[in-house]
């Protein structure tokens, strides 16, 4: 299953925004595509593609480039003209129409601290990149049952219940259970 934020067509996502923050951004630092690509690791023609409005992209790759322009990852995917905390935006979507991420808001913490209201439909898996050392998790189920993956072992929670790790390890989120999954995801940095 793709872990890639998908453009539909409303651009109700978070693309809707990246295009216009990531120029903006890189010419703030004075940046040209290519000084982008080799700090950030992303080619060239996907930052082309990214101004242009034109792709998807992974969440990782996103928090790459705004690592790159020392920028958080809320500046570059959410709305520049919003006034509030809240961005509401779809990040991703799975496999199953039942499934994906919308980034609800973001408050400043030590470096970021990101409010998430996932769904994963029957069958579907989010498979995450680590986060760098000293980022964490906190995932409470509120609707189904939810298998999240982790070095030390796969961790199940239920519907009520929570769980905290740190997100500088590979995780994924996986549904095995019947119906539909809700979860609300904190990541603090």
């Amino acid at each position: 299953m793709s872990n890639k934020v998908r453009s539909p067509e409303s651009r109700s996502d978070v693309l809707a925004f990246v295009s216009e923050n990531l120029r903006r951004l890189r010419h703030q630092t004075g940046m040209s595509q290519t000084a982008l690509a080799q700090a950030s690791g992303i080619s060239r023609r996907m930052i082309v593609n990214l101004e242009g409005g034109d792709t998807n992209i992974s969440l990782s790759s996103l928090d790459r480039l705004a690592e790159a322009l020392g920028a958080s990852f809320v500046a570059l995917v959410s709305d520049p003209n919003a006034q509030s905390k809240r961005i509401d935006a779809v990040a991703w979507r799975g496999q199953a129409c039942e499934s994906q991420a919308v980034l609800l808001g973001s408050v400043p913490a030590q470096r970021e601290a990101q409010l998430w209201a996932w769904s994963l439909g029957e069958g579907d898996r989010y498979e995450a990149q680590p986060d760098p050392m000293g980022w964490h998790e906190m995932v409470v189920v509120t609707q189904g049952c939810l298998l999240i993956e982790l070095q030390e072992g796969p961790v199940t929670v239920k519907a009520g219940d929570y769980v905290i790790y740190s997100s500088a390890q590979p995780y994924a989120y996986r549904n095995v259970f019947a119906g539909v999954t809700k979860f609300i995801r904190n990541v603090v940095a």
